[in-house]
């Protein structure tokens, strides 16, 4: 390769990982102004199609439960790589698929408001109305919880799901763009879909489960790295979230969601875990943090923190894929 088709390849590579970078930013605050779509929703398109194909093809099987991963999370990926491909030589088409994919898959700002309507909810007396809002948050069976179960169920969801929602989509967008945006979330819808422990999907929902936990094993610990470093701004000590995070990160029954929920738990000052009825399927968890359990002032707090992650990791999120397009320029120069 002569020195000139060098020097324009890592132009080339320069252009179009800014207009990753530029789309990156560009979704983040698109999902920032206007949250989540109320009908068309993207990946709720994408859930009803899999739900489809699950009826299709389910057997009480792993194989079978491989095979529907596979397909599903493959269709979604390749969609990324074919938006990709249209626009390797549109550095402006491709910062606008970016920016479109990243918003389809952030779900940061709906879920503050959610968090802040249920705070409402509860100051206001209103169980019944808190009640009916816990499933737009978790898959927790809310007939039966008083207004300081749902405090905790909805701080609990708001930290797990910072890093489902908003942390994680950012990193897999950062290292691989559109079709690391798709392809996660595409494994995280099928995660909440089939992935539960249940004699429905004990076997068909391992690959889609394990799967999960391998996409979600690094961001769920930067999830709680942000969290330790920004618990100053709900009042909360670094040092505190950072001891309870490495305590008891690790006692949650998932390898991702007790590292995010231990780290909110000490920045907050809270202590969370607990008996969660999954309707009739009881789970008890262990208690992460030191404090006393959620009150509803302790979700405004939960909102507020969750808010700080999610624009710190859309910075560093910005900032990795702007290194990376230097490194991989300096690769086409040697």
């Amino acid at each position: 390769m002569t020195n000139g088709h060098v020097r324009q390849n890592a132009c080339v590579t320069r252009i179009m990982d800014g207009a990753t970078a530029a789309g990156l930013l560009a979704g983040a605050a698109i999902d920032a102004a206007v949250g989540d779509p109320r009908r068309g929703h993207p990946v709720a398109v994408f859930g009803s199609r899999a739900a489809a194909l699950e009826k299709r093809i389910y057997r009480d099987s792993r194989l079978a439960g491989l095979a529907y991963t596979t397909v599903c999370v493959g269709a979604a990926t390749a969609a990324g790589l074919l938006a990709e491909r249209v626009t390797r030589s549109s550095p402006i088409a491709r910062a606008a698929v970016t920016a479109a994919a990243t918003w389809a898959v952030l779900g940061g700002t709906t879920l503050g408001r959610e968090g802040t309507l249920m705070a409402r909810s509860l100051r206001e007396g209103d169980l019944a109305a808190a009640r009916a809002r816990l499933p737009h948050l978790c898959g927790r069976d809310p007939s039966g919880l008083d207004a300081a179960e749902l405090a905790r169920g909805t701080v609990e969801s708001i930290a797990e799901n910072t890093s489902d929602a908003v942390v994680a989509p950012l990193v897999w967008g950062a290292l691989f763009g559109v079709p690391g945006l798709l392809g996660y979330r595409a494994v995280n819808t099928l995660d909440a879909m089939v992935g539960h422990r249940s004699p429905r999907y004990a076997r068909f929902g391992w690959a889609s489960a394990r799967l999960d936990d391998v996409a979600n094993y690094v961001p769920a610990r930067l999830t709680a790295l942000l969290t330790t470093g920004l618990a100053g701004l709900v009042g909360g000590s670094p040092r505190r979230a950072a001891a309870v995070s490495i305590r008891d990160g690790h006692r949650h029954p998932s390898p991702n969601s007790g590292r995010c929920e231990a780290a909110f738990a000490g920045a907050l000052g809270v202590r969370l875990g607990g008996a969660n009825d999954y309707g009739g399927r009881v789970e008890h968890r262990p208690e992460l943090g030191d404090g006393p359990r959620p009150s509803v002032s302790d979700i405004p707090r939960s909102v507020r923190l969750a808010h700080a992650v999610s624009y710190a990791s859309v910075g560093l999120a910005v900032a990795a894929r702007l290194v990376r397009g230097r490194a991989r320029r300096r690769e086409d120069r040697r």
